[in-house]
């Protein structure tokens, strides 16, 4: 059933049998949904407004010197400065055995 349209910014739907509600295409893609991506529900004083939500383990939260760390490599990346994976292990490898040798 195709989806109708009240206003520019007003979708209507269909509540499902199972309490499923379809959200349009043009919006999904706005907000950046997909499939199985959380949502947030708010009652409000007219309606409710459904919004997209991030899950965030606390575990994954980064200080404010990582955060840092990432964008600067980010933007790095972004100029084309960077190495491979491959790189980083040679090199991580070469300086743990100049470490472990003793020179006279």
């Amino acid at each position: 059933m195709p989806v109708k349209s009240t206003t520019t910014q007003e979708r209507i739907g269909r509540v499902g049998q199972r309490r499923q509600v379809v959200i349009p295409r043009d919006m999904l893609e706005t907000l950046n949904l997909q499939e199985g991506d959380f949502v947030a529900f708010a009652k409000q004083k007219n309606g409710v407004l459904i919004k997209p939500k991030r899950l965030v383990d606390a575990d994954d939260i980064l200080t404010p010197e990582e955060s840092a760390l990432v964008k600067k490599a980010e933007r790095e990346m972004h100029e084309g400065k960077f190495v491979t994976l491959a790189q980083l292990r040679h090199d991580l490898d070469r300086s743990h055995s100049r470490r472990g040798r003793k020179t006279a």
